[in-house]
């Protein structure tokens, strides 16, 4: 049974939202902190986002996996690319990472 990734997204981005209004300074200051860090620099926005992506899934974070692979992609990132960081985080996760990999691949395609 295939996820519904961009319903589970949506409900991340609603959890953020609830959480935005219960601390928004924290909130706030987070948000900062993450547009400096995804801003277009050395690396397009689109490849510090499979960074992110990789970063996720290592760390074996659903919703982050969901959020940052749907940001690569709207940022113009490719299937390729995705694969090609997947198999890094691999490298450096072990046999969890290589499982969260394979969900990190089935969002980019539902989405």
């Amino acid at each position: 049974m295939t996820a519904n990734y961009k319903s589970e997204l949506s409900s991340a981005k609603e959890r953020l939202g609830a959480l935005g209004k219960a601390a928004p300074d924290m909130m706030q200051g987070f948000g900062r902190l993450a547009k400096a860090a995804i801003a277009d620099g050395t690396f397009s926005v689109a490849q510090k986002e499979l960074i992110a992506t990789a970063i996720a899934v290592v760390k074996g974070c659903h919703d982050c996996i969901l959020y940052h692979v749907d940001a690569a992609k709207r940022n113009g990132a490719t299937e390729d690319q995705l694969a090609e960081v997947l198999a890094v985080a691999v490298e450096m996760g072990g046999g969890p990472a290589l499982m969260y990999s394979g969900k990190a691949l089935e969002a980019y395609r539902a989405m």
